[in-house]
């Protein structure tokens, strides 16, 4: 369906968010749901030509791990298209493609593709067609430690398996001190923090290390924790807090939540040299991903065990779920144009600013292509 009214504008450049610090990207599946103010710091938005729909109201919900990201290209796009009003819900992965396959919302953002049977589900909301996963938002999870002392610190998927299935619990444990030869490491006892609630960061967590670990990671990877032992928090933001209060902690969540002296791991992949968490590092890793949806479907296979030298492998993408076909008719021109910005060069730009990876440029432009011919 061709846009009803296309009204071609420059969109202001516009102080952006900053897409850092604390404020920066929520862990999927938290409850918080922030602001839309910056934290102080300004990144400023480059100027987007946007293909503005017929305006109108968009609901959407879902992955709080985009939350900012959604936050600046919503002031952005509304520069360019004042008619249309966006509202995006920061509920979590879990809560975003439950209201979608209910028909509540006109899209949803999830940091984990579609399941089968979720597929199967939306052909009720999508009219005989299905819902389909469109990649939009890439990035590093990395781990964060606190071991005083220890300003520098390189661990592989095997000891950090170990270390969240409570097999290593003191930071001075052989395995530990095998990869970190010149490092002080304490008696300290490890205090290992996963996330309470349900997380597209830990299944992405947990498919890494069953992918580089299988036989020292024994469960299957989800949303949910299912390893024993450990202690949890809620959202990114909790593990993150517990991470910089507790003496011996570690943690994993968005890259954008080091701050304030939260030191990151280095992970030894078997390349060269361990790989630090890093966006451009990140990318390398999200540019090995396959595309294994079927048909118009995006859904991405990651490299979680790359041994690419500068490939940081615990990565995650997050998807904007909408219809193939079968979209409401009263939202598909705004759903259209607003996917299509973020999705396009300008969007994607924004991204590296707040600790993201935009899409490769083969991905971007299936995307794109694909976001075009939603019906």
């Amino acid at each position: 369906m061709k846009l009803q009214r296309k009204n071609r504008a420059r969109a202001l450049t516009l102080g952006a968010l900053a897409l850092s610090g604390a404020l920066a990207l929520t862990a999927c599946g938290s409850d918080e749901t922030g602001d839309t103010t910056g934290s102080g710091n300004e990144a400023s938005a480059s100027a987007a030509d946007v293909e503005c729909g017929k305006g109108g109201q968009l609901l959407a919900s879902g992955s709080s791990a985009q939350k900012n990201a959604m936050d600046v290209w919503i002031k952005n796009y509304r520069a360019a298209c004042p008619d249309t009003q966006i509202n995006y819900k920061p509920d979590g992965s879990g809560a975003g493609v439950t209201a979608f396959l209910q028909g509540q919302t006109a899209f949803a953002g999830s940091d984990s593709a579609l399941k089968p049977e979720e597929i199967e589900q939306s052909a009720e909301v999508c009219k005989d067609s299905q819902a389909i996963d469109l990649p939009m938002v890439g990035g590093p999870i990395a781990i964060g430690y606190n071991v005083p002392g220890v300003d520098k610190l390189n661990l592989d998927a095997a000891t950090l398996a170990d270390i969240f299935n409570d097999k290593i619990t003191t930071w001075d444990d052989e395995a530990i001190k095998k990869l970190n030869p010149d490092a002080e490491l304490p008696d300290t006892k490890i205090q290992a923090f996963h996330r309470s609630d349900e997380s597209g960061t830990t299944d992405n967590f947990t498919k890494y290390l069953k992918a580089a670990a299988p036989k020292s990671w024994p469960y299957e990877p989800g949303k949910a924790w299912e390893a024993k032992g450990g202690q949890s928090a809620q959202g990114s933001s909790g593990v993150a807090q517990q991470v910089k209060q507790t003496a011996g902690a570690i943690s994993y969540f968005e890259l954008s939540y080091a701050t304030d002296g939260i030191k990151t791991v280095d992970l030894d992949t078997g390349a060269g040299t361990p790989v630090e968490a890093t966006v451009d590092n990140a990318s390398k890793a999200i540019s090995e991903a396959k595309v294994v949806g079927q048909g118009k479907d995006l859904a991405l296979e990651l490299a979680y065990d790359t041994k690419a030298e500068g490939a940081y492998p615990i990565t995650l993408v997050t998807y904007e779920i909408a219809c193939e076909k079968g979209n409401k008719a009263e939202t598909l021109d705004a759903t259209k144009s607003f996917l299509g910005y973020i999705a396009s060069e300008d969007g994607q730009e924004l991204l590296k600013d707040g600790g993201h990876a935009p899409l490769p440029t083969e991905i971007a432009e299936k995307v794109r292509t694909t976001i075009a011919d939603l019906g």
